[in-house]
């Protein structure tokens, strides 16, 4: 294969293999693995030592990375709990959120940062539901009303940022209009899609021939997961979408879908081997090592987009959840905005297309990535001792 090289891919692995075993064998550092994989690349990258590059084969990966994560992303999400007042404090909060995001986006504007204060709104509007998840699960409270009500509230953020971010900057251009007439027709082809799946699943036949190639080499349900995510994958970029979207969905038509998992427990495990083992890993690396740092530090007054973006991502996704304040009290509704605050992966890909589009400046795109950690580096931590004080208060 002549013009490709593998050397660049061996030390984004190499680099991926290294964070995880950091964290686990320092534990004192207290960093999420994937922080520190962002951080190695950027390390690691053309903005400090310049040993490694995203070239092709790296960024080919990254892309597979960035499609797997939304498509287990969409997977965290249950629609049969979206329901009642979890779903309607879910939707009052996100319309919050975006007033609160346009606001902040306005004076991003006013300030030169940005050239889309929209794009800025739609950013700080989304949370890392697969954060999110684990810390509430930590705390003993992922199964409560309270762990129900920020689970709704971070899948509605999660699927409405998506969809906006396709609906208003894709990549691909063309006027809003029409794009809102594609997504319609993608919805609907997403809709009978799953409606087909659905009636083949019926079939005993298929079921049994299913249910005895899984554990095979033939690996039967992965292949078909991944069938559907690189078809809808396929398909949002054919009607002008982001593909993430197309990624996004998979992700939630089979969570909708697969809901008896008795017949077949290894099956997501499988799923996430193949994204957090590999692909996604070599996503949050190359995103490191595309950060433009060297831009960010040479304005001697950009650093400071840092802060003010983190104290926006609080306010935009935090201020919500004092709709929570009443029901359950300051300490867990605190907890919450902190939780619903945290975001990472969303922020690294608008950013992405931010700079693509010439909708941000590369140094600002640095900053809004540098939020983000800072984001996941302190806000669960502090939910989490919060959510841990009040159990003890409780005993």
């Amino acid at each position: 294969m002549p013009g490709v090289e593998f050397v660049n891919l061996f030390a984004v692995a190499a680099i991926a293999l290294v964070a995880p075993l950091v964290t686990a064998l320092v534990p004192k550092l207290r960093v999420p693995a994937v922080v520190l994989e962002i951080v190695l690349g950027i390390v690691a990258g053309p903005s400090v030592l310049g040993w490694v590059e995203a070239d092709v084969p790296v960024q080919i990966a990254a892309l597979l990375g960035l499609a797997f994560l939304l498509f287990l992303a969409g997977l965290e999400i249950d629609v049969h709990r979206l329901r009642g007042r979890a779903l309607r404090l879910a939707l009052l909060g996100y319309g919050v959120t975006l007033a609160l995001g346009l606001a902040a986006g306005a004076g991003f504007g006013a300030a030169g940062w940005v050239k889309s204060p929209l794009l800025i709104a739609v950013a700080l509007s989304a949370t890392s539901l697969g954060l999110v998840v684990p810390v509430l699960k930590d705390a003993g409270q992922a199964e409560t009303a309270l762990g129900q009500a920020v689970i709704a509230a971070c899948s509605v953020a999660d699927f409405a940022a998506v969809v906006l971010l396709s609906l208003l900057f894709s990549a691909s251009g063309g006027s809003t209009g029409g794009r809102l007439v594609l997504l319609v027709a993608f919805a609907l082809l997403v809709a009978a899609t799953a409606v087909v799946v659905s009636l083949a699943g019926r079939s005993r036949r298929l079921g049994a021939t299913l249910t005895r190639l899984q554990d095979t080499t033939a690996e039967i349900r992965v292949r078909a997961a991944v069938v559907l995510l690189v078809a809808f994958v396929a398909l949002a970029e054919a009607f002008g979408l982001e593909s993430i979207l197309g990624a996004f969905l998979a992700g939630a038509v089979v969570g909708l879908l697969d809901r008896d998992a008795a017949s077949h427990p290894r099956f997501r495990v499988k799923l996430d081997a193949i994204g957090y083992g590999f692909l996604i890993p070599v996503f949050f690396v190359a995103s490191g090592l595309r950060l433009d740092l060297g831009g960010l530090l040479a304005d001697p007054a950009a650093p400071v987009r840092i802060p003010l973006f983190l104290a926006a991502l609080l306010i935009a996704r935090g201020v919500p959840a004092l709709l929570y304040t009443r029901e359950f009290g300051r300490r867990p509704a605190a907890a919450a905005a902190l939780l619903q605050a945290t975001s990472l992966p969303f922020l690294v890909t608008v950013s992405q297309i931010g700079v693509l589009t010439g909708s941000m400046s590369p140094a600002t795109a640095a900053g809004l990535v540098c939020a983000g950690l800072l984001s996941v580096l302190v806000f669960p931590a502090g939910a989490l001792s919060l959510l841990r004080g009040r159990k003890a208060a409780v005993r």
